[in-house]
């Protein structure tokens, strides 16, 4: 039916004063309905689509995201801007702190390859991942995870980077108490059980299933951006901020790879959201990127 009404949409674009379809999409994954703002262009349509993951505990209407569609759709370029389930149904807005965590770091690959599934069927033919902040750690671990011709590039906006010894300093830091201690009595607990009065990620004094702080704490190089696209195939341009003070150490990382598939920018005195014009900056070298591929 969605695309019986793409098609009308499109067959009467020249009719329309506006030639961008918009509507939020929802669907099927295992017992939760997921959702996504899906804009589509009469240049692009399905066809020529990036799928854009949104930030820790965030949503797909922040700031960053929602401009970044519409500057977008003002170039023609079709995209599709996901809400991860974070374990809820039909999730909108930002987590509340005040709800258990029982989601997990990685929960968020097999949605995003939920939707590549779906965009396939709504007849992509060119998918470019795109992402920011973990969302951009979830988005190139889900890359070099999965193998599929759609997939053309990826587009990461100041993306997640990670050692053992900053989280722990930043927790540290942030709650005033250890993480290794705190990740020390999650690994001996059963997963489900819950953890209450914890500090987990943004959250203060929130309840976290054991098996979730393991997931985002416990030493795993993967949750380097950088490291994850020290070997990657795939295109991929990397977006980071001069005034970043959340990834401070991207840029230094992106500058020592050795890989030609990988292309970096920094964009000078953009903060961690780019806020104000500097998305209309990463979306003019995300349009030349995309020509390119």
């Amino acid at each position: 039916m969605l695309r019986i009404i793409i098609a009308l949409f499109l067959a009467s674009s020249l009719l329309n004063s506006s030639n961008l379809y918009a509507e939020e999409i929802t669907l099927k994954y295992k017992h939760l309905d997921l959702n996504a703002n899906l804009h589509l262009t009469e240049e692009n349509g399905f066809n020529n689509i990036l799928l854009i993951t949104h930030g820790t505990l965030a949503h797909n209407g922040m700031e960053i995201i929602a401009t970044w569609q519409e500057l977008l759709a003002d170039e023609g370029m079709s995209s599709l801007a996901i809400n991860l389930s974070l374990g809820l149904d039909n999730r909108h807005g930002m987590y509340d702190c005040k709800t258990p965590h029982t989601h997990k770091h990685t929960d968020a690959i097999p949605e995003i390859a939920a939707w590549v599934d779906w965009l396939k069927t709504q007849g992509s033919q060119s998918i470019i991942l795109a992402a920011h902040s973990r969302g951009g750690n979830q988005t190139a671990w889900y890359a070099d995870t999965h193998s599929d011709p759609v997939i053309k590039g990826q587009i990461l906006i100041a993306p997640q980077t990670w050692s053992e010894q900053y989280e722990a300093a930043s927790y540290n830091k942030r709650y005033q108490h250890s993480l290794p201690d705190q990740l020390e009595k999650a690994s001996q607990l059963a997963p489900d059980n819950m953890l209450t009065n914890t500090d987990f990620i943004y959250c203060e004094d929130t309840q976290v299933a054991a098996s979730s702080f393991v997931n985002y704490y416990q030493a795993n190089p993967r949750l380097d951006t950088p490291t994850l696209l020290s070997k990657t195939t795939l295109p991929t341009l990397v977006f980071s901020g001069s005034e970043d003070t959340i990834v401070a150490d991207l840029f230094e990382k992106l500058e020592t790879l050795n890989n030609d598939a990988v292309q970096s920018i920094q964009i000078e005195g953009a903060d961690h959201f780019f806020r104000d014009l500097y998305m209309d900056e990463v979306t003019e070298h995300s349009l030349e990127f995309i020509e390119q591929l």
